[in-house]
């Protein structure tokens, strides 16, 4: 017998798979039906709340070093990660701008993860899948078919990809070979003062530095103001700096203001710029058959950013990043080495889908997505966000009815804010309404988070959740009027 075989046969080869599958069956249907139950009584719990010390403890346990068995490690789980979760999920967690996840979302990525295939590519039906996704989102914002597009982790990545494809569109140079130093001029993009962080993060990451982008001011409305953003490009120029792009906002972070996006695409085609929408927060209200006018002229743009895990509902993570010059798209990305060649048949002869980002190991990401698009179809998905927006109005109409409450704007889109007002200002004001905020939290009614807006402090609530009803706002109105009034009379705060 030949040596190698026979101390191969001596052995105790191991695996990851359980020595009995029917146990780990009977967990698994234990594990569904808590799922179930954990949705179906999320409005039951509270939104958030804090973790006690035993609980923290556990995070800070050692390195496991010997096994356990599977359904103690799941006691684990569902004593301390279930029991205590950020809350998002909830109908009354309208911080941030956060999703709200759906239980088919869910099943698609279990099956996603117990099916184990890499998105970086290949021929089989994971790859298939997740472009028909990225096609189904051209559809919804009215993309030709010819765009290409790609998932990613969500929005923040979504507007690098775009950003990128900018950049070496723009440079005049072959960045990729030469690098960003090569660039004759600076390049320059534009924003509102409105617009996200994760541009900065871009403009830093791309190796052109925070200055390559430039803040426009913003009308009463907190939208992009044209006139000045025409001056600024030809001030630019005249600088001898190259502008390159302007990024259109489709609902800000702060108050969800909608650039006027059909004026931005005029400008930039007679100004030679790129186009590039950040649509996280808003692009999809291209589908909701009351408010899609909000967002016309995002059928226009070079490339866009938008999120299916808010407003389409799926589980965190995904983004999506559409550009239209789909050549100019790869031709950023594409590397081919030896190892990663097309091949005229077999597995490798399927499209290479990590040509169109900076990721060469991908989950399958598409499936939670296309799963719930399936089970409930994109004219249901529009009009939850026209159920959201409206609910906002709703909020905004309490607010002014309330005599010690005080409304910011009226809202564009799905998010308001607001604070309470008992003739208090500056400071005070602020620790008034950042206290309200923090109880409200921490006695589980409801997750808000705050921001400023024109140079004052506000509370804000962003409504991107299909749970949600109109009598969870009603509930929140009188909580605050509550608290407010309570921190008041303790002496908390004062003028």
């Amino acid at each position: 017998m030949d040596i190698a075989r026979e101390t191969v046969g001596m052995v105790a080869e191991e695996t990851l798979d359980p020595a009995d599958w029917a146990d780990v069956q009977a967990l698994s249907h234990r594990v569904v039906d808590d799922a179930v139950d954990y949705l179906r009584d999320v409005r039951d719990r509270p939104v958030w709340r804090e973790m006690p010390a035993d609980v923290r403890d556990f995070f800070t346990a050692p390195l496991p070093r010997s096994p356990a068995p599977l359904a103690a490690v799941y006691g684990e789980v569902s004593r301390t990660v279930m029991s205590y979760p950020m809350g998002n999920i909830h109908p009354r967690f309208w911080s941030w701008y956060m999703g709200s996840s759906n239980f088919t979302g869910a099943i698609g990525d279990f099956l996603a993860a117990i099916q184990g295939s890499n998105l970086g590519g290949g021929n089989h039906a994971a790859g298939l899948m997740d472009n028909q996704v990225v096609n189904w989102c051209k559809e919804m914002l009215g993309f030709p078919a010819s765009a290409s597009g790609t998932l990613v982790s969500g929005g923040s990545m979504a507007n690098i990809i775009g950003l990128t494809v900018a950049r070496n569109a723009k440079a005049g140079i072959d960045v990729r070979e030469h690098g960003v130093a090569a660039i004759e001029k600076p390049l320059r993009f534009y924003g509102s003062d409105q617009i996200h962080s994760c541009h900065r993060k871009a403009m830093e990451a791309l190796g052109l530095g925070n200055r390559a982008l430039r803040r426009i001011a913003t009308d009463a409305g907190l939208r992009i103001d044209i006139s000045a953003l025409r001056a600024a490009i030809a001030e630019d120029r005249a600088a001898g700096v190259t502008p390159a792009c302007v990024i259109g906002n489709a609902g800000t972070v702060n108050t969800g203001a909608i650039d006027d996006l059909r004026a931005l695409a005029k400008l930039a085609h007679e100004e030679g710029l790129w186009f590039h929408v950040d649509g996280c927060i808003g692009a999809l209200i291209a589908i909701a058959p009351q408010n899609a006018h909000r967002v016309a002229g995002i059928e226009w743009a070079d490339s866009i950013a938008l999120d299916p895990h808010k407003w389409l509902h799926a589980p965190f993570e995904v983004g999506c990043a559409l550009v239209r010059d789909a050549t100019a798209h790869r031709r950023t990305f594409a590397v081919t080495p030896e190892y990663l060649e097309s091949t005229p048949r077999g597995l490798a002869s399927g499209e290479w889908l990590h040509d169109y980002g900076l990721q060469t190991s991908r989950g399958f990401r598409a499936l939670k997505v296309w799963m719930a698009l399936k089970e409930h179809g994109i004219e249901k998905l529009g009009r939850l966000i026209d159920q959201n927006i409206a609910q906002v109005s709703y909020l905004a109409r309490l607010i002014e009815a309330e005599p010690s409450l005080e409304l910011a704007a009226a809202p564009t889109i799905n998010i308001v804010c607001f604070r309470y007002q008992p003739g208090l200002a500056g400071e005070a004001l602020k620790a008034l309404n950042t206290e309200i905020m923090l109880r409200l939290q921490e006695q589980g009614i409801a997750a808000l988070s705050d921001t400023t807006v024109h140079g004052e402090h506000w509370l804000r609530v962003a409504i991107t959740n299909h749970r949600t009803r109109r009598d969870d706002l009603d509930l929140l109105v009188r909580e605050a009027v509550r608290l407010g009034r309570e921190i008041t009379a303790e002496g908390r705060v004062s003028s």
